[in-house]
């Protein structure tokens, strides 16, 4: 039985923002594809989403911000909270998709049925804060999932590495000063949404490059950094916020990576996590616009989850 599973729902196609917008429904029909064709897919455990509850989702957002959220859906068109981030009347739903997908991914993990899961879903999260929208994020699913283990399973100790080219500022927002959470992850800077220097709270351990990052950096910067502060904590369970953009082909960063730098560091998790007496990993979608550096980053991420 395969024991990694892809998580996502047909539904995410409707929440679109207009054209052109980098966040399409293109992207995730493009990482499917090429997981079918590649024949990772078959070897997957795949799952429908199921929308997360306000319960689950006001353990991270406040209740005035969700209301606001839900008034702003639009009957027809779109609603732009920023010139960015639009909501079309599908939007509430997929955003609740997209949260429940990390939930769901959450329960079959502690329930032994999988040892990990990447959740393919849009809207993505990670620039979401505890009660502010923006950079195409509505609610934060990476953190969702993260409060699920804690509050709902019990969990001591979790970790977050956020590998998108832009800072996880809505993550950040969320967990600062909770002990049980270590965020750590490498971001481009100066580039949106300009957060993540300076002083930041001890569980956060944020690592701005400048652009032009290459391989041999950021391998360095993973070994010497984010994995020893993976390894202090003794992370139970390890979430993911997967973004793509730093590929050399995607031309919203500046940076240099190659597919073979997100296989890496894949395999350099599961080490984490292994040494840790689990596999346990939740991969949740953020960024990554460049459509076949995206399927072909998230495929060999996904296929080294799954020890193919």
């Amino acid at each position: 039985m395969p024991r990694t599973a892809y998580i996502t729902h047909a539904d995410f196609r409707l929440h679109d923002m207009g054209r052109p917008h980098p966040d399409n429904p293109e992207r995730l029909a493009a990482i499917q594809n090429h997981l079918h064709a590649s024949g990772i897919m078959a070897q997957l455990a795949t799952h429908d989403a199921i929308e997360a509850t306000p319960e689950q989702i006001l353990r991270v957002h406040t209740r005035a911000y969700y209301d606001e959220l839900l008034a702003h859906a639009p009957a027809s068109g779109l609603y732009h909270l920023d010139p960015d981030t639009a909501m079309n009347p599908h939007t509430p739903r997929c955003m609740r998709l997209a949260a429940g997908s990390g939930v769901l991914a959450v329960d079959r993990i502690l329930a032994g049925e999988i040892d990990n899961a990447f959740c393919a879903v849009r809207p993505p999260g990670h620039h979401a804060g505890r009660e502010n929208a923006m950079g195409f994020c509505f609610l934060n699913n990476v953190a969702i999932a993260c409060a699920h283990a804690l509050d709902a399973h019990g969990l001591e100790r979790v970790a977050i590495v956020d590998f998108d080219v832009h800072h996880g500022n809505g993550t950040e927002d969320i967990f600062q000063n909770d002990a049980r959470v270590l965020m750590t992850g490498f971001f481009q800077h100066p580039l949106f949404p300009y957060s993540g220097i300076g002083k930041a709270a001890p569980n956060m351990r944020n690592i701005p490059v400048a652009a032009g990052l290459r391989s041999d950096a950021f391998r360095t910067l993973v070994t010497e950094q984010i994995l020893p502060a993976l390894r202090a904590h003794r992370p139970q369970m390890l979430f993911i916020s997967a973004g793509f953009g730093a590929h050399y082909e995607d031309d919203i960063g500046s940076c240099a990576l190659v597919d073979a730098d997100y296989a890496w560091l894949t395999e350099q998790l599961l080490a984490v996590c292994r040494d840790c007496g689990h596999q346990r990993i939740v991969s949740m979608l953020e960024g990554g616009y460049a459509l076949s550096a995206l399927a072909r980053s998230a495929a060999v991420h996904i296929k080294t989850l799954a020890g193919l």
